[in-house]
């Protein structure tokens, strides 16, 4: 990844079911901030995830948090957080005594695990329900609850598997606003979603995982670079389209002109060509822009067209590195 400062590290990790390989010779490096950890339901996300807090032993290659392995190391687990896609809560417990205890795992003494309970739930918006059972809880508070118990150790390394699940819009502005708060201090956050604009709201760094592999890594933008040779499509509402084709058409960045609705659509290679020209085409014309969007400009493409290069008959399957030192 872009910072050099190595925090989780694998080198040719695998891991397999059966017949079934779940994670299929991944070697990595991320550094501090946050990163999304991106792919369908079944991509090998999670698995990938319990190898590297140590839930899962690799039985090929290693992982490594912190320069050391992870797997049956209590001691550096210790330095770990991790919040499970699942749940599996103590339901007869309020949500200020999980996290309490739990804290009391990590080797925090009585009064400290206590207080760190309490503040973070309270970040999480569950100060008027901490000492609720758990089993009174809704859905999105259970989750608010595993997000506390991953972080209230104040570790250094956090994982985060589908953390938005079962919250409400307000819960998630409020479990972004934290997971976004630990990467400005310097922690490792890994963050796994099958949910694409989920992780794009909170960093631009992301690994693509598709079938077990690393398909691509880096800089989102950067990543966004690598599929230019496949046509853009731009969406230009606007109050006279066929007048502004008409301006576009002898452009040779311009492969392609359709109509819809109130809207001209326009097909092209040179995205960094066409952005800026296609308001200055509508100026000369008389033509009044209301919206111009880019359904290919976002992460959703990225991960869709990759998928699709990665899948075609004779493709290598070797990951992209984009934005990495």
């Amino acid at each position: 990844m872009s910072d050099t400062k190595k925090m989780i590290e694998t080198v040719h990790a695998a891991r397999w079911y059966g017949q079934i390989i779940a994670v299929n010779d991944v070697s990595l490096e991320i550094g501090p901030g946050i990163t999304g950890l991106l792919g369908p339901n079944g991509a090998g996300k999670s698995t990938l995830m319990k190898l590297m807090v140590g839930q899962l032993r690799p039985q090929k290659g290693e992982v490594k948090i912190l320069g050391e392995r992870i797997w049956n190391n209590r001691a550096l687990m210790r330095r770990v957080g991790y919040c499970p896609e699942h749940e599996g809560s103590y339901e007869d417990l309020t949500g200020l005594e999980l996290v309490t205890a739990l804290n009391r795992l990590h080797g925090i003494d009585a009064g400290e695990s206590e207080k760190r309970a309490k503040d973070m739930l309270a970040r999480l918006d569950l100060a008027d329900a901490m000492n609720r059972r758990i089993a009174e809880y809704s859905k999105g508070m259970r989750q608010r609850v595993k997000l506390a118990q991953a972080m209230a150790h104040d570790p250094d390394v956090i994982f985060l598997d589908e953390p938005l699940t079962g919250c409400d819009p307000l819960a998630r502005v409020k479990v972004l606003e934290v997971v976004k708060a630990l990467g400005d201090r310097g922690a490792c956050v890994v963050v796994s979603s099958h949910v694409l604009f989920e992780v794009e709201a909170i960093t631009s760094e992301i690994l693509l995982i598709h079938k077990g592999q690393v398909l691509a890594e880096g800089d989102i933008y950067a990543v966004r670079d690598l599929i230019d040779k496949h046509p853009h499509k731009v969406r230009v509402e606007c109050d006279r389209p066929r007048e502004l084709a008409r301006a576009l058409v002898d452009a040779d960045h311009v492969l392609n002109l359709g109509f819809e609705a109130g809207a001209l659509t326009v097909d092209t290679r040179e995205p960094d060509r066409c952005y800026p020209a296609i308001p200055q085409a509508a100026m000369k014309a008389g033509v009044t822009i209301t919206s111009l969007t880019s359904p290919d400009n976002n992460l959703q493409a990225v991960f869709t067209y990759l998928t699709e290069e990665r899948d075609k008959p004779g493709a290598h399957g070797a990951k992209t590195t984009a934005g990495a030192a």
